[in-house]
């Protein structure tokens, strides 16, 4: 009796796994959403510079695939590439270390000899951690250095970072190249602000964040009651390097209406600002020296002092993502050099690392062979680095379902909490939901990370512009965001 109902009910339920099935071959959407095509066309950016790759982390297909195949610039979303390859080869828990030695003798606190600072290639030693190195070998018995002070680079090649600057603001920061002994990024903050008075009509105030003697201020700023608007482009500065130190000077105006502002410059190379850095924090610290610098190897009969390590890894990347360093990921691609094949480590050695450690991973059975991969130095401050929407995407698959995500996640700035995207749609829906690395350049501007959709369920995004015009399109970047996170 029942037979007549059954079939009917066995053939709907055959005709569901038969759809089913067939919208599960289909194609990723090659078509952009409304609100995305919208925003660059308003931007006057044509679509074919455009690639995109969406995925649900769960899933083995993408949702939208437009583009996704052709080799782009990333600009600064390529240290997601370095952080990823360096948290898996290197594990989260490594640490970079710095050693001190000394040769000759050391009697009553006074060493008879030379004071030796191995570098490892620490991309995040900064001038506390020198403080508290040098107080530990005072600890130890040293107070006095009647030698010199000698700095062994030799875990980097010498010709690391060599060639041009990426630009023609020579001097600025993210310009400046690795070394095995860093020191502050070998960074000068110089600070801005200004004091006014019913007296006098005010002045403009520059200083050092972190104040080195060795580097003069010439201050030819003058006050001006203008509205902030585009202060950086009211002065220039001019550095002129000197034997003993460097001299920077400033001309322009600066108004009150900016508050404090700041401009990060390179004016001293690793070798002087270290030297610089360890007479005023050895002074500091009740020491006493008047030797000079040497650059070369330790002695084979130097005797170890002590060894300080850094933070780990898993804490490190956060600085290189979250505020995109690209001198710290310069100095990690070199440290995985350093560790995956021989010394001195080179951009080629860890070239080969990075692209080893694609050819030895699989995602849902195959292998991750991205042949368009080129990688210069691992910061994406490069004309020549190159990875597709597709493969950027499937690296971030890749990476949410390996033992190392929660580190790789975290170092990721938050959607309108922190880092570069702290003030982006701070009043969507979609603030707070997504963890993304921006990349710019000119000509350049990417954005990847994960995104969470309206039902907590994650998905990769990567988006890359290649235009003229692509600094124009955060618009289409922000509405494929609230796109996703619109998603069923």
């Amino acid at each position: 009796m029942n037979e007549p109902v059954l079939k009917p009910v066995m053939a709907l339920r055959t005709l569901i796994v038969w759809l089913s099935l067939m919208f599960a071959s289909l194609p990723a959407h090659a078509a952009l959403p409304v609100s995305v095509t919208d925003a660059l066309k308003k931007a006057d950016i044509p679509q074919q510079s455009v690639a995109v790759y969406v995925q649900a982390v769960e899933s083995n297909s993408p949702i939208l695939n437009h583009n996704a195949d052709k080799s782009m610039n990333p600009a600064s979303v390529m240290k997601l590439v370095t952080t990823n390859a360096a948290l898996d080869l290197l594990t989260p828990a490594y640490r970079w270390k710095t050693e001190i030695y000394y040769d000759g003798r050391v009697s009553n606190a006074v060493l008879d000899g030379n004071l030796i600072i191995k570098g490892y290639g620490d991309p995040s030693f900064k001038a506390q951690e020198f403080w508290r190195l040098l107080m530990s070998v005072q600890q130890a018995g040293i107070k006095e250095v009647k030698g010199d002070l000698i700095i062994d680079k030799s875990f980097f090649s010498n010709d690391v970072g060599n060639g041009n600057a990426f630009d023609s603001e020579t001097w600025r920061a993210y310009n400046a190249k690795p070394s095995a002994f860093l020191v502050n990024g070998r960074n000068t903050s110089f600070k801005f602000t200004t004091t006014t008075n019913t007296l006098t009509s005010g002045a403009v105030n520059i200083n050092q964040d972190f104040e080195l003697q060795e580097v003069q201020i010439v201050n030819n700023m003058k006050l001006t009651q203008d509205a902030c608007g585009d202060w950086r482009s009211r002065f220039s500065y001019t550095v002129t390097p000197k034997q003993t130190g460097v001299i920077v000077a400033f001309n322009g105006t600066f108004s009150p209406d900016c508050g404090e502002k700041y401009l990060e410059l390179s004016v001293l190379d690793d070798e002087k600002y270290a030297f610089f850095t360890f007479k005023k924090l050895w002074a500091e610290l009740g020491g006493k020296f008047s030797g000079e610098l040497k650059i070369q190897g330790t002695p084979d009969n130097a005797v170890k002092v002590l060894s300080q390590v850094s933070d780990p890894l898993g804490y490190v990347i956060r600085d290189i993502n979250k505020w995109s360093n690209n001198l710290m990921a310069r100095q990690l691609l070199l440290t995985i050099a350093a560790e995956k094949n021989n010394l001195p480590a080179t951009e080629a050695k860890g070239i080969t690392a990075i692209k080893d450690w694609f050819a030895g991973k699989s995602l849902n059975g195959k292998q991750l062979n991205f042949n368009e991969l080129v990688i210069e130095n691992g910061s994406g401050l490069s004309r020549i680095e190159r990875i597709s929407a597709e493969h950027l995407g499937q690296m971030l698959v890749s990476a949410y379902i390996s033992p190392v995500m929660p580190e790789f996640m975290a170092s990721m700035p938050i959607l309108s909490q922190d880092g570069t995207i702290k003030k982006r749609l701070n009043d969507s829906v979609v603030a707070n939901h997504a963890h993304l690395k921006t990349g710019s350049l000119n000509g350049v501007s990417a954005i990847a990370g994960y995104v969470l959709d309206s039902n907590n369920h994650r998905h990769v995004l990567v988006m890359m512009v290649n235009h003229a015009k692509a600094g124009a399109s955060k618009n289409a970047q922000d509405a494929l965001i609230e796109w996703v996170h619109q998603q069923p």
